[in-house]
């Protein structure tokens, strides 16, 4: 039961961080865009592109680190890929939290919160 369970919020983090990554990837003119006036009043306002690789890197390591440990899990009942999966997946909404609270954006910073407790549910049940 502890597996499927792992199974599918494994499956939800890698929908959400490929999904998000591919965005970045494709868009990257348009998200820059918009980042430069969500981060205009912060520290960050002059480093956007670099933050946004950033985030991109980790959300695209989450994402695949969760897909190759929802395949592990399913096929030799390993946790290994799907920890660390989940652990950058913490640490990815972490740092999406951080930036959301820096511009002040509230409501979106509520939002990545829902994105963490499933997280850190998989980090509990597949440490």
């Amino acid at each position: 039961m502890n597996n499927i369970t792992s199974i599918l919020i494994l499956i939800f983090l890698a929908i959400t961080f490929l999904q998000s990554g591919y965005d970045k990837l494709f868009y990257w003119k348009d998200n820059v865009e918009w980042l430069k006036g969500h981060f205009a009043k912060t520290p960050l306002k002059n480093h956007v592109p670099l933050a946004l690789l950033n985030i991109l890197i980790l959300e695209l390591i989450s994402g695949i680190l969760c897909v190759v440990g929802c395949i592990e899990l399913f096929v030799n009942n390993g946790r290994i890929f799907g920890f660390y999966g989940a652990v950058f997946s913490c640490i990815t909404l972490l740092m999406l939290l951080f930036g959301q609270r820096l511009a002040k954006d509230y409501d979106g910073a509520r939002t990545i919160v829902i994105y963490f407790i499933p997280a850190i549910l998989a980090v509990y049940w597949l440490n």
